[in-house]
């Protein structure tokens, strides 16, 4: 009953961690407007739900007037969004010194513009929507990287470091103003999906061997990420860690403070000579 008839927005749902998501809010009786870039995508995503309550919206999240329109839509066609899930992001395996400006711009677009553009665009109606007994939730998707940065994603963890900061900053002044609306910074380590087949990388890196670490180091699905993400919104945890080397990434810089960049240092030399 905690999901039944709410409306839920869920962006970067054609695949990974927003399909997923889409499909247990779909199943927990909710109605989700479905975004993505990725028209196919999206069309999968309502196929696997295998729920009419599931309806797709192709968005470019960069482009705001394109959100706020969204945002329109969905409380025209659903109803006043209750549960936000800001999840669409992509990835940049580059050097600081090799990566282009343009891509670094491409990435802050999507990671930060997007989770700004859907929170500006959507906190009108779950202000509206929350009460006391049944609060609304803004859920951003910030990952172990905006706990710790690596190296070779310089631009990555500079993105994810953002949507926590902007999401601890919002959930304080929901407290400070007694909105009825929880918020959540989401903090994934690497989940299995095809989010490393679509990051881009420096023309002097082997995109190959990037991808393949990547899929070497997931170590969570995106069903388990997404029951983990429902189970903190529903706890009221402001801050979601979720999977094994999510966890270590929140660890270190409580256990040995900045000097964790040497340790970091020190295991991607030894990865790369592996």
């Amino acid at each position: 009953m905690r999901y039944l008839n709410r409306v839920a927005v869920v962006t970067g749902a054609g695949s990974g961690i927003g399909r997923a998501l889409t499909c247990a809010l779909a199943r927990e009786g909710a109605r989700v407007a479905a975004a993505d870039i990725d028209s196919s995508g999206l069309a999968d995503t309502q196929a696997l739900s295998g729920s009419d309550r599931v309806s797709a919206y192709p968005l470019d999240v960069t482009d705001r007037a394109a959100v706020l329109s969204f945002a329109h839509d969905v409380r025209r066609d659903l109803g006043c969004a209750s549960l936000v899930f800001n999840n669409a992001g992509v990835d940049l395996y580059a050097s600081a010194a090799d990566m282009s400006f343009a891509d670094f711009d491409w990435l802050m677009a999507i990671n930060v513009g997007g989770v700004v553009n859907g929170t500006k665009a959507f906190l009108p109606q779950l202000i509206e929507a929350g009460s006391p007994q049944r609060p609304a939730r803004l859920v951003n998707i910030s990952s172990a990287f905006g706990l710790i940065a690596f190296a070779y994603q310089s631009a990555y963890s500079a993105s994810k470091f953002a949507v926590r900061g902007f999401t601890e900053a919002v959930h304080q002044e929901m407290l400070v103003e007694r909105h009825p609306v929880t918020v959540h910074s989401v903090h994934p380590g690497v989940v299995h999906s095809n989010f490393g087949m679509n990051m881009r990388t420096a023309d002097t890196e082997d995109r190959g061997k990037a991808v393949q670490q990547y899929e070497r180091a997931a170590r969570t699905s995106p069903d388990k990420t997404a029951e983990l993400i429902l189970r903190g919104a529903d706890r009221n945890r402001p801050r979601i860690v979720i999977g094994p080397d999510g966890w270590v990434a929140a660890a270190l810089p409580r256990l040995i403070g900045v000097r964790y960049t040497g340790l970091m240092a020190w295991a991607t030399r030894l990865n790369n000579r592996r």
